[in-house]
């Protein structure tokens, strides 16, 4: 599929205030039924603040790496199997699962990580699947962020397939600033879908290469494409 491409240039940069929601065009309004999207694209490359834009937009936004995490949680449905299965070396001393040890034992064994996945994406795609189903029932615009949307096969079910990238100097950057290491960064880019071969299959394509006020013009401006490829589409 062809993507949409905007490109920007200085350095990115990231922060957690709210951005005023900026007003669609009446006629965007006036589009029967909701736009749902999926929203995919490497670690670190600025997904969830694309989401966060959106949701500031009245799109209604869902990460999948949350339902992943309750799943987790001690009283989640993964819980036990997890444990069972990676040891209870994986576990801090209040019992809960350490997700970055989990995370050091399967990134760079292919393996272990496929066994991580099968104990989790059910789950996860099932919860968000039926996220999706009272959204087209209440008529509401929704974004789900799913990182590894084109690896499990999950591209049916959108209006638009959504990838954000980011070259990888400026990956490395925001990662290390969470306190993440190189040699982690390394694997956990080897474990996903080449970058580009996502940009390649996706419907748009954000480039989060500058700074926020850029990315929520860009995210802005995909949006409006998309409603209006959906507007094309319904008549």
């Amino acid at each position: 599929m062809a993507a949409e491409r905007w490109k920007s240039s200085r350095t990115a940069h990231h922060c957690r205030t709210r951005i005023s929601p900026t007003p669609l065009r009446a006629q965007d309004a006036r589009v029967k039924g909701p736009c749902i999207v999926g929203i995919t694209g490497g670690i670190g490359c600025g997904k969830s603040e694309v989401g966060r834009i959106l949701s500031g937009l009245g799109v209604d936004v869902l990460e999948a790496d949350e339902l992943a995490h309750s799943c987790l949680d001690p009283r989640g449905p993964a819980y036990v199997n997890v444990v069972r299965e990676f040891g209870r070396g994986i576990l801090d001393a209040e019992g809960r699962i350490d997700r970055r040890r989990l995370a050091g034992i399967v990134f760079g064994d292919p393996a272990r990580l496929a066994k991580l996945n099968d104990m989790i994406h059910p789950v996860v795609r099932e919860a968000w699947r039926k996220w999706i189903r009272l959204r087209r029932e209440t008529r509401q615009d929704a974004a789900v962020i799913i990182p590894l949307l084109f690896e499990i096969g999950e591209t049916g079910v959108w209006d638009a397939v959504i990838c954000v990238a980011s070259r990888p100097e400026h990956v490395f950057e925001r990662l290390r600033r969470r306190g993440m290491r190189s040699d982690h960064i390394r694997a956990r880019m080897s474990a996903q879908m080449p970058l580009d071969e996502k940009c390649r299959l996706a419907d748009f394509v954000i480039h989060n290469d500058g700074s926020l006020k850029q990315l929520q013009a860009q995210t802005i401006r995909m949006w409006r494409q998309v409603k209006s490829r959906q507007r094309s589409e319904k008549r």
